[in-house]
Order: structure tokens, then C-alpha cells, then sequence
């Protein structure tokens, strides 16, 4: 489960953890925070950034959540913002930009791992770059805004079971079947992912990318905002491991400003 907050390392040890901080031009802070929940071991990864590219404040957040191990999930967090940031297109096609940095992380991935271990992970990222706002996911990590008091999702599930993505599979020669769920092969239970190199040629790694809660709305810090919803999923007895950044958008003080 990785709804999109931001975080700098891992609970390994079984605790919770969590944190925050605030950018430089005091236009936006974030919180995060992250548990492993009732799981033995944690596959969650959470990665946030603060740079100045051209003389602008970047903020870059993201959610990795793997399956079958978390090799895929950590390597995203540790290499994704920096192809995105050296990408030639970062300030003046930032949508291009992401596009070739999931898939340029994801092909190196594949090339420098030799194993054939079945472990991909999920993506939820956020990017700010001035005033403009690119989420983009691969899989089933969630991006909400929060604005004028209202949640918007500006995020959409990868799953094998959705008309577009089960004829994406069906015509690449793969197939979707249930095996307690809807599965890639009567395996994974997203159609889109890092790694899963043996289901690859289904399982594309193309995020979806868009520009642009009444839980949260009246806590004016983010960190206790994300622990907030941290709390919310254990106590509703989710079995994954929960991670959750909050970034909240300080030009406006008097509204919600949350994503």
C-alpha cells in the first residue's frame, strides 16, 4: 500500500518512522511517514528531493512499493530522481522527462540484475517544478490532491483485470487469469511495474502521467498528517506495509493545500 508521501530511508526494524521538513522558498513542507504494519519484512521505499534547477525550486517524492522482495523497489528509490534530473528535457518537456526516466530505470534494472527472481515494484511520484504539478504511477500506488477541501485522485490502478490493460497483455501473447485475484499470468496482481523481468513483455512500465480528505484537511502539519493516515490504514486492517508523504502547498495559507 503506498499512498504518495515522501521519505528519506526504511523502517527495518519493525518500527514506524517519520519526519518532515520544508522547501527553501517556504512554498510548500511535506511529512511522511512509513511501518512496515502486520508484515515480517518491509518492501516499501520512500524517496523525497529538494533541488534547484535553472534557479527553481524542484520537488521531486515518490512511493516504491515491491513485491516479491524489495531489490526493485529500493533500487527505483535509489536511481529514479537522479536520471530524472540529469534528463536533458527536465525543465523544458517535463513529461518527456519521466516517461524516459521510468523506462531508462527500469532498463538498467533489467540489464544489471542476472538473477531470474520474480520481484518488480510499484511508483508514485510527485514532481514540482514552479507552479506546475506532474504526478505520475506505474501500478497501484495512489496520488490524491486535496483542493479547495476536495479529494481529487490524480492517479489510476494498473490491473491486469481492466479492459485497455488485459487487451494490452492479450495482444502482446500474454494472458490474465484468477488466482485469487486478477494476475499477469496467473501471477502478478498489477499489469504495469519496475522489474518482473520474466513477465516483461506484459508487464510495461509506461506511467501514466498528469499535470496539474477530509482526514487531513485541518492538521497544518504534514507529518502528523501522513502518520494520521498511517494510523487510519492499520487500524482498518490493511496487511501491507503502509507508507504515506503528505507535501502541503504553503502559498495559500487559508485553504487546503494538500497532495
Amino acid at each position: 500500500m503506498g499512498y504518495l508521501s515522501n521519505v528519506i530511508g526504511n523502517p527495518t526494524d519493525g518500527s514506524p518512522v517519520s519526519g518532515g521538513g520544508r522547501s527553501q522558498n517556504d512554498k510548500f513542507s511535506y511529512g511522511y511517514a512509513s511501518s512496515p504494519g502486520k508484515r515480517a519484512s518491509m518492501e516499501d521505499f520512500y524517496e523525497t528531493k529538494i533541488d534547484c534547477v535553472d534557479g527553481q525550486i524542484i520537488g521531486l517524492f515518490g512511493v516504491f512499493d515491491g513485491h516479491g522482495g524489495a531489490k526493485v523497489a529500493e533500487y527505483v528509490k535509489e536511481n529514479l530522481f537522479s536520471h530524472l534530473l540529469r534528463h536533458p528535457k527536465f525543465m523544458s518537456d517535463t513529461k518527456v522527462a519521466i516517461d524516459d526516466a521510468y523506462k531508462s530505470t527500469d532498463s538498467e534494472f533489467l540489464e544489471s540484475d542476472s538473477s531470474q527472481n520474480q520481484c518488480g515494484s510499484t511508483a508514485s511520484t510527485a514532481v514540482l517544478v514552479g507552479d506546475r504539478l506532474f504526478v505520475a504511477n506505474v501500478g497501484d500506488s495512489r496520488a490524491i490532491i486535496c483542493r479547495g477541501g476536495n479529494a481529487i485522485a490524480v492517479s489510476k490502478d494498473h490491473k491486469p483485470d481492466q479492459t485497455d490493460e488485459r487487451q494490452r497483455i492479450e495482444d502482446a501473447g500474454g494472458f490474465v487469469m484468477w488466482a485469487g485475484t486478477w494476475r499477469v499470468g496467473g501471477v502478478l496482481a498489477v499489469s504495469r511495474a519496475f522489474g518482473d523481468k520474466l513477465l516483461k513483455q506484459y508487464v510495461v512500465v509506461d506511467p501514466e502521467i498528469r499535470e496539474a480528505v477530509a482526514m487531513t484537511r485541518s492538521i497544518q502539519d504534514p507529518e502528523e498528517a501522513a502518520k494520521k493516515l498511517l494510523q487510519e490504514a492499520y487500524k482498518r486492517e490493511s496487511s501491507d506495509n503502509i507508507t504515506c508523504v503528505v507535501v502541503r502547498f504553503l502559498h495559500g495559507q487559508g485553504s487546503s493545500g494538500y497532495a
